[in-house]
């Protein structure tokens, strides 16, 4: 145990990235505890239920809605140091898992959490453990402190073309790599070179009907490719009510 703590402090403590480390503990901790009540909830399940407020079903995501809130307010008044800022830093992360668990219903405004739809979430979830494991390690390419005035152009540039291969590559259909890709410079070339997926605004702006980047984007992108992402979206979250 004495050696994991020493790890911990020389790793993470030392750097300041305790909050970080937290909110990731946080996150995958809520996330799983999330998924396996609702889909014990969805089994029928007993000692389980929705919860409902005069009738009305109450979703998880208001509670991740307060404590993001919260969480945030007391940092922000208070900037307070370990352990305190170490506790919000997993409020936020709790609030973070349960706000983005239910991120296909806010991005619908419907119920889609048991629907084909409701795999969004699970990319949200994922989307959001992979950016703060990135900076938990110091993946940090927008840190400009203490660089020579003389570089800061050149860097501004660098910037500047990362941000559009990371646009490019969200316009392709690629939100995980896009959205990585504002911290890792190759992931956002390579997602920006390769293939846009067909139903992407990249290929209705690029690739007319009938053209051969279009027949090979519906090549590359068929109903199998999709059918194994999401094989491992269902074996995380839940299989959907009705399956495509």
């Amino acid at each position: 145990m004495s050696a994991v703590i020493n790890l911990y402090q020389d790793t993470v403590e030392q750097f300041g990235r305790g909050p970080l480390f937290w909110m990731l503990v946080a996150i995958l901790i809520t996330f799983g505890a999330t998924r396996i009540a609702t889909r014990r909830i969805r089994a029928g399940a007993g000692g389980l239920k929705n919860w409902h407020i005069g009738g009305v079903h109450v979703h998880h995501q208001v509670f991740g809605v307060i404590a993001i809130l919260v969480s945030g307010c007391l940092e922000f008044a208070y900037r307070p140091g370990a352990p305190a800022r170490n506790l919000l830093g997993a409020l936020f992360g709790i609030g973070v898992s349960l706000t983005l668990d239910e991120f296909a219903l806010w991005l619908h405004l419907d119920d889609v959490y048991w629907a084909p739809e409701g795999r969004k979430s699970i990319d949200a979830v994922f989307v959001a453990v992979l950016i703060t494991g990135l900076l938990l390690i110091g993946v940090t390419p927008f840190d400009v402190f203490g660089q020579h005035t003389g570089l800061l152009a050149s860097f501004e540039v660098g910037v500047l073309i990362n941000l559009s291969l990371s646009i490019i590559t969200l316009l392709k259909g690629k939100p995980i790599a896009g959205i990585a890709g504002l911290l890792l410079p190759f992931v956002a070339l390579v997602g920006a070179i390769r293939l846009a997926k067909p139903a992407s605004q990249w290929a209705r702006w690029r690739y007319p009907q009938g053209s051969k980047k279009r027949n090979r984007a519906t090549r590359r992108f068929d109903h199998p490719y999709q059918a194994r992402w999401n094989r491992v979206r269902d074996l995380i979250g839940g299989k959907p009510d009705i399956p495509i």
